[in-house]
């Protein structure tokens, strides 16, 4: 008889599954997570209920109202798992959509479990993660996880990825990240120069090109990509167009073999509340176009705005965030705002004076636009960087949000 306790196999198996199971235990970085981050380091807890808050790039419309009927009809369902098929009904949509095969396509609670897992399953202290700087954090939170060595790659003059640089950062680089439209910056970073780092990228890396805002914009999706075969995942989130931030859904699309490495990391039953507001979603065909045009109207109206009054924006923004260079301590900057019941988002380190805006409604827009002139109307107040840094990703993994 086999001792099951002691065989070698047996035990290997046991310590992948542990060691996989901690890993995933480690914090997942959302825009919730950094938003509030970044207001507990100040002490604030709840927000009053007239504050204008466009910190997290969250979808001020929130729901549709076909997403909304959906989770109404199948909420006394909840007490049940899914048990009509809604998840495969929605992936098999989806799949179908976008011309992939049901198994090109994984469902999570939300994109930033995918883009955690990638990070986890693809580096180590061998294998590291190449980003732009700046970038969404997420990644490289997760990349301290596994001791991956991160290559932070400067934006270029058009405020884009720098693909060859980042392909040249590490021959033996494990990730790739490439978040189009930019967050914080909001700008793209054309198909072509995507598709170029797909076909020269160091072999055997994996490229992760997070289109979490990709419907905010003109740009073409490289999903095409996933279908021809090639060595790269998508993450796409109803977060931000079909504003379920609240509610959880995201999208992981790739080559089967390539999401496989993900399931060691957990996924848990997704609530039908959300798949059904995001089939819903994906059915209509006229939210994605009006809501992208409600958003465009309301930050170009504030974008003439601030070229009218001599503020610097950062490149060209296509998405629902925005940054701007206001010549000072951003820490003061986003301490005077808050002052005046305005919220923005944090800092990244590499732009010590750059705020970044994102797009809330008219009327936040238009109290946003009153309350910066009031602030830089006034004069500089001393840095305060101190006080706002913000281990995100645990004690000594060495993550910080300014």
């Amino acid at each position: 008889m086999t001792d099951t306790a002691s065989d070698p196999s047996t035990l290997g198996r046991r310590a992948f599954l542990w060691s996989t199971a901690v890993a995933a235990a480690a914090p997942i970085m959302t825009e919730a997570t950094l938003a509030h981050a970044k207001l507990a380091s100040q002490r604030m807890g709840v927000l009053p209920p007239d504050a204008v808050i466009i910190n997290a790039n969250e979808n001020p419309l929130g729901p549709s109202k076909a997403a909304l009927e959906a989770i109404t009809k199948i909420a006394p369902l909840g007490g049940r798992y899914d048990r009509t098929g809604i998840q495969a009904t929605f992936v098999n949509t989806y799949a179908a959509q976008h011309g992939l095969k049901p198994e090109n396509v994984a469902v999570y609670a939300g994109s930033s479990e995918p883009l955690h897992y990638t990070v986890l399953a693809y580096t180590s202290p061998t294998r590291s993660l190449v980003t732009a700087d700046p970038s969404y954090e997420s990644p490289v939170v997760a990349a301290a996880v596994t001791k991956a060595p991160v290559h932070k790659v400067p934006l270029t003059a058009a405020i884009g990825h720098d693909v060859k640089a980042m392909v040249a950062a590490d021959p033996s680089a494990g990730v790739i990240y490439i978040c189009n439209p930019n967050n914080p910056t909001g700008t793209i970073t054309p198909r072509e120069d995507i598709l170029w780092a797909l076909e020269n990228k160091p072999a055997g890396s994996l490229l992760l090109v997070d289109e979490a805002y990709i419907h905010l914009s003109d740009e073409q999706s490289v999903v095409d990509m996933v279908a021809a075969g090639k060595e790269l995942i998508i993450l796409r989130t109803f977060s931000k167009i079909y504003g379920m931030a609240g509610i959880r859904c995201g999208i992981a699309m790739g080559r089967p073999d390539l999401l496989a490495k993900l399931e060691p990391y957990l996924q848990n039953q997704m609530p039908v509340t959300a798949l059904a507001a995001a089939h819903a979603s994906i059915t209509d065909p006229d939210l994605i176009p009006a809501r992208k045009k409600w958003l465009a109207d309301t930050r170009n109206e504030t974008f003439a705005w601030l070229k009218a009054n001599g503020y610097k924006l950062v490149g060209e923004p296509k998405s629902n965030c925005f940054m701007i260079q206001t010549g000072r301590d951003a820490h003061s900057v986003i301490a005077a705002l808050q002052a005046q019941n305005v919220y923005i988002g944090r800092v990244w380190p590499v732009w010590p004076n750059a705020v970044r805006v994102s797009v809330g409604t008219p009327d936040d827009m238009a109290k946003f636009r009153t309350a910066f002139k009031k602030v830089m109307d006034a004069p500089a107040t001393a840095a305060i960087p101190a006080a706002t840094q913000v281990a995100v990703g645990g004690a000594g993994r060495g993550a910080f949000l300014s």
